[in-house]
């Protein structure tokens, strides 16, 4: 069993009950819900949250450890929201928001636009857009789908990559 589901999750103003195999997690910035997998059983008491396995499945101790992180994630994102940066890097790349989309100009001969999931909130300035959510999981995916319209490439560095990514450089070819 993981290390992390043995000690109780600590909730602090949250609000946290489960019913139906549905977990729900209620704080100041927001509400989250989560289908409960069910061979985990999630008990909440004044001390906090306690995710356990029900059986002694190989599954079930795999998935307690997933759960627990699952819960502590939800209880900081309803509290703080989780935020993320990215950087978009070379000549005539520009990014915006429009409507409820991302439109991205890379250097395609067209522009990528994306729809923005109802949960993050979006905001870009020049060459830096952040998102916002109290959902980690729904907000990374977001992130990753926009880097993966345009990785940054290693010789010019040119591309969108999140903020604080170390881009390793190559050199190039060398003039005889």
């Amino acid at each position: 069993m993981s290390r992390l589901a043995k000690k109780p999750i600590t909730v602090g103003k949250t609000t946290v009950s489960v019913e139906g195999g549905v977990l729900s997690v209620k704080g100041s910035k927001g509400t989250l819900t989560k289908q409960v997998h069910p061979s985990i059983g999630i008990q909440v008491d004044e001390n906090g949250v306690l995710v356990t396995p029900k059986d002694r499945s190989r599954l079930a101790k795999a998935l307690t450890g997933t759960f627990a992180s699952h819960v502590k994630n939800m209880v900081a994102g309803v509290e703080t929201p989780y935020v993320k940066k990215l950087i978009l890097e070379g000549v005539g790349y520009k990014m915006e928001v429009k409507g409820t989309d991302v439109v991205l100009t890379v250097g395609f001969s067209h522009t990528v636009s994306l729809p923005i999931p109802e949960d993050v909130a979006v905001k870009a300035e020049k060459n830096v857009m952040t998102l916002e959510s109290v959902n980690k999981e729904s907000l990374g995916q977001f992130a990753a789908n926009i880097r993966r319209v345009k990785p940054p490439e290693p010789y010019l560095g040119k591309g969108i990559r999140y903020e604080g990514e170390v881009v390793r450089r190559k050199q190039g070819k060398k003039a005889v």
